[in-house]
């Protein structure tokens, strides 16, 4: 927030983060955070605010900062949201978004923010994908053959792969050693739950192992 110093750079990361119906973002921060005295001394002016995101993958690899995002948009205080004592909820109300991920880098503006809907796969996302890497490892590296001489030239040169992200269209693995290189490995078709994502995964290792 311009103009708000926080002499320690965690005392204004939130204990947590909702969406509200209307696309604003709700922040639970320490009753004492720089961030809220600065939304209760604005009272009904606005704060401009940027909140940023950063996405990290859960296994080890390099370059593992998967993405970052930032939220633009103006603070104020939610003080009847908070249940907790010695907490305090703000509202975010979103005037922009940015996303800066594997995918590339776009802009993503209000109405699109609050129409967007949470990949059914994302909770369970860092948990499937630490089980692949401990053990499964073995076919998410026949996953290579998949990339055709890509692959052959991957296997011949002992690159590891690991899982890197999951959604609801696919895996994304890294292949490491020397030059990291990301393959993605889509579904046929979106998956809506995580029974859906099983039969996807067993149907791609299948194909990677036949």
């Amino acid at each position: 927030m311009p103009g708000v110093e926080s002499p320690l750079p965690w005392q204004n990361a939130p204990l947590a983060r909702v969406l509200g119906e209307d696309g604003e973002v709700f922040l639970l921060l320490p009753s004492d955070a720089p961030a809220v005295r600065a939304a209760t001394h604005a009272q009904d002016d606005e704060l401009p605010a940027v909140l940023e995101v950063t996405d990290v993958a859960p296994l080890a690899v390099p370059n593992r900062v998967r993405g970052r995002a930032r939220v633009s948009g103006w603070l104020t205080g939610a003080p009847g949201l908070a249940i907790e004592p010695n907490r305090m909820m703000l509202r975010l109300e979103v005037g922009e978004a940015a996303v800066d991920d594997l995918w590339g880098v776009g802009l993503v503006d209000p109405e699109e923010f609050a129409a967007a809907t949470a990949d059914p796969v994302a909770p369970f996302e860092a948990e499937l994908l630490q089980h692949l890497g401990a053990a499964h490892e073995d076919r998410v590296q026949d996953l290579a053959g998949l990339l055709g001489e890509r692959g052959a030239e991957l296997r011949r040169d002992g690159r590891r792969a690991v899982p890197l992200a999951l959604d609801r269209f696919g895996l994304r693995v890294r292949f490491t050693g020397g030059r990291p290189f990301d393959a993605r490995f889509d579904f046929p078709e979106p998956v809506d739950d995580v029974t859906g994502l099983r039969r996807a995964l067993h149907a791609l290792f299948r194909a990677a192992s036949g």
